[in-house]
């Protein structure tokens, strides 16, 4: 199995370490969890087949977002830079 490319809606990847604004406040990407072989994340590809867990310690901690609903939390989830 190949690993996922996830991406945001401006197009760039989704990696590890990132800085982004999620439903407006700064968090940052804890996880991209896309990889199988990867023993770090391979629990969430098996279970959600992927995903990323955002850091956002303002408001609800951290945020698992499987793979496949990524789309629908486009507009809340915005990249800013890369770490």
């Amino acid at each position: 199995m190949n690993p996922l490319i996830l991406k945001y809606q401006s197009g760039e990847e989704i990696k590890k370490g990132d800085r982004v604004l999620f439903y407006g406040n700064p968090a940052e990407i804890e996880l991209v969890a896309c990889d199988p072989s990867d023993p770090e994340t391979d629990w969430y590809v098996q279970e959600y087949g992927g995903g990323v867990m955002i850091l956002d310690p303002m408001v609800s901690g951290r945020t698992f977002i499987p793979a496949d609903q990524i789309e629908e939390y486009y507009e809340d989830l915005q990249f800013v830079r890369r770490s």
